[in-house]
């Protein structure tokens, strides 16, 4: 069943959040430090000029082990450090608690709103269209609830062409909502879901000579792509686009975000 305001606000109330219910989104303030919300990785928040900016639509993109969701656990963790509310909308049910706590995330500042959007629905592929649609619906409640400093909508997993068949109309819609607000809005997923109307699209994957290409057999603490000493993975190196979409262009520098394995 679709996600009603009532429950929203019981969950709210429940996490000791209910004053988002009534309470207005303070003006913007006039110092550039507020005006967007860091990533908590240096480099990119270096690229990005601070940050992912405050009431846009913004994006994180790339295919699966890109880093999208390391990307997305350090932007979580660098909010609840700085004492802000986060709201993550999972469509899918596949946040790990364990990894994010690991990651340095205040699970007592999270809102987590978990979807079931499933991988193989067999002859029922509509079942998947409402799912999403209904964590649709949650993420458009959780903004209307209003003061979270970030909000996330992680579909990264979704089975292919349920993003594409939602309406653009969707999109417009959830960034009048933000418009003059500072609350930082990123949807994850495999590729451009807000096209025109998002703020600004991380595009992620593999560093290499071009982003996202395979790094070359035998690899080993190149500084760039797929990191092993002689018999374990250390790690990946991942390269940032950043396309800007209301100037019609992309940063074709990429910054390379290392992650290691644990």
């Amino acid at each position: 069943m679709p996600l009603a305001r009532a429950d929203l606000e019981t969950l709210l109330r429940s996490r000791h959040l209910d004053r988002t219910l009534t309470t207005a989104l303070a003006a913007p303030e006039p110092d550039p430090e507020y005006a967007c919300g860091p990533t908590g990785v240096a480099a990119l928040d270096a690229r990005l000029g601070g940050g992912l900016p405050r009431g846009q639509l913004s994006e994180i993109i790339g295919a699966r082990s890109s880093g999208r969701v390391s990307v997305l656990l350090s932007m979580i963790a660098a909010a609840t450090a700085r004492g802000e509310l986060v709201a993550l909308i999972d469509a899918l049910d596949m946040f790990d608690v364990e990894s994010a706590a690991n990651a340095g995330v205040a699970l007592d500042r999270l809102l987590w709103i978990r979807g079931h959007v499933v991988a193989n629905p067999g002859m029922c592929r509509d079942m998947n269209q409402r799912a999403l649609e209904q964590a649709i619906r949650a993420l458009a409640l959780v903004l209307q609830a209003g003061n979270f400093g970030l909000v996330a909508f992680e579909a990264g997993e979704a089975p292919a062409g349920t993003l594409k068949r939602l309406p653009f109309t969707t999109w417009l819609r959830l960034q009048r909502m933000l418009d003059g607000t500072q609350t930082v809005c990123v949807l994850v997923g495999p590729e451009p879901m807000a096209r025109s109307s998002a703020g600004l699209t991380l595009q992620l994957g593999l560093a290499g000579p071009k982003l996202g290409a395979a790094p070359s057999s035998g690899a080993r603490d190149s500084g760039r792509g797929t990191r092993f000493s002689p018999r374990l993975f250390k790690g990946l190196d991942t390269g940032a686009r950043v396309i800007r979409a209301r100037a019609r262009g992309f940063d074709d520098v990429c910054v390379c975000v290392s992650t290691a394995a644990c």
